[in-house]
């Protein structure tokens, strides 16, 4: 049966202001962390609330063959970490006080399909870790929360001591296949479109660094939140894993009254500086036949998604083709939204849906075995989500894209796009590159 949440009964204290980013170093102790930090204009919705639990109570990690059995252990684990009791009827109206905050990979999706990954990965399929405890930062209104299941007190702030400035070690990231090998493989995915197997496949690579002994993630993670202000950004560790994220795409979001939405992401064309010239590139990207094709399929894939678990005939598309700025891109950005069936819950929702259709293709099963075929690496974290679970049934979760993943050996930074048959595989290259450019010089200035 579906996970009934309790009534949230957390212990809500309205602390001081201070930004975000002043309590991150709290991340610095224990043995694992979760931050999700939402960079960009705080007056924008989607950019307004960060949470920070420095002390995760509990971390479930699932394996590719548990994924058949995911709701029922993510509902069990929510359920045991729930907060007791009922709740004041003065507490905030808050969108997260607790609950699960969980990453599933790439592979852990195509699990869920009844597909195995030729690749191997260093990326755990599930990792869950349990926010009994946690800031709650409404970046708009400069307000501050500390919530707590227990009543325990807050941390103190940690202290301001500056720390040296010195360059930390030198950082080099390759390319896992050099341009004409990737170019290669674009054409290879054409060949399959013409022959019929798919409409379209979200092809994608990796960049690989190895990781130095002394390589202070944190400090890394401060330059990606500040060079790479995102809606979506996140710190996400455990011993094994560390995910430093500067999603700008939701994945899928779930009220507490059952609504749903979800907001693929496909076109991208540059940000300039000059306004005429800005202007110009947005009209072009909204005219552009092959990315508005692009973003069609994704979004009548997400409504296929959805709709398996939605309530018949609510499932609609608000928004088609809008042109949206990020820090660096634009990308064409539409909207499908429906109402969750009674008898199921997020964890549903979740495993109806996973990997992300903007970064699979369609029809989905069959584009993500080509997607294996001519990619010569797992995608790990990458092309999987990070999502919050709260006690109340909510969800929110983005795509991992623009992210850096940090195993105890190496450093992994992967991009792509969407491949059609009228796709030019030298202009999907610079797509890519222009996607992965960011975070590339975050990985080589960190050593500067």
């Amino acid at each position: 049966m579906p996970f009934s949440p309790p009534l949230p009964a957390p212990h809500i204290t309205e602390l001081p202001w201070c930004p975000p980013e002043r309590l991150f170093p709290l991340c610095r102790e224990g043995g694992a962390s979760v931050f999700l930090d939402s960079g960009g204009p705080a007056e924008q919705e989607r950019h307004r609330w960060s949470f920070l639990c420095p002390r995760p109570a509990g971390r479930l990690t699932l394996p590719l063959a548990e994924m058949h059995h995911l709701p029922q252990h993510l509902r069990a684990f929510l359920a045991a970490h729930a907060p007791a009791g009922r709740p004041s009827p003065h507490l905030p109206e808050l969108p997260f006080t607790g609950g699960v905050i969980g990453l599933l990979s790439y592979e852990a999706g195509m699990a869920r399909e009844g597909l195995t990954s030729r690749h191997a990965t260093g990326c755990p399929a599930f990792t869950a870790l349990a926010c009994r405890d946690l800031f709650i930062f409404d970046r708009r209104e400069q307000r501050l929360w500390w919530a707590s299941a227990d009543g325990t007190p807050p941390p103190g702030q940690p202290a301001t001591t500056a720390r040296p400035d010195h360059p930390g070690p030198s950082l080099t990231p390759v390319a896992e296949q050099d341009a004409a090998t990737w170019q290669a493989a674009v054409r290879t995915v054409q060949e399959y479109i013409a022959a019929g197997d798919i409409f379209q496949a979200n092809l994608t690579m990796r960049w690989v660094a190895p990781r130095p002994e002394t390589l202070d993630l944190h400090a890394l993670y401060n330059q990606l939140r500040t060079r790479c202000p995102a809606p979506f950004g996140a710190w996400f560790h455990t011993p094994d894993f560390t995910l430093l994220s500067a999603s700008v795409e939701r994945f899928l979001s779930l009220d507490r009254q059952g609504r749903i939405e979800t907001r693929p992401i496909k076109g991208t064309c540059p940000v300039s500086d000059d306004p005429q010239q800005n202007d110009a590139l947005k009209e072009a990207l909204h005219r552009d036949e092959k990315e508005l094709a692009e973003n069609l399929m994704i979004t009548d894939l997400m409504r296929h998604d959805i709709g398996r678990v939605c309530q018949l005939g609510s499932v609609n598309v608000p928004q088609l083709f809008a042109v949206e700025r990020f820090a660096h891109v634009h990308h064409l950005v539409s909207s499908v939204t429906g109402q969750l069936q009674r008898d199921h819950d997020a964890t549903d929702l979740l495993a109806a849906t996973i990997p992300p259709g903007s970064v699979t293709g369609a029809p989905k099963y069959r584009a993500m075995q080509i997607i294996d075929e001519v990619e010569s690496s797992a995608r790990g974290a990458y092309c999987g989500t990070l999502f919050r679970l709260g006690w109340d049934g909510a969800l929110d979760s983005s795509v991992i894209i623009r992210s850096i993943s940090a195993t105890a050996s190496h450093l992994q930074v992967g991009a792509g796009g969407g491949i059609t048959y009228p796709s030019h595989p030298e202009r999907e290259y610079e797509e890519m590159c222009l996607k992965a450019a960011p975070l590339l010089a975050v990985l080589r200035d960190h050593g500067a």
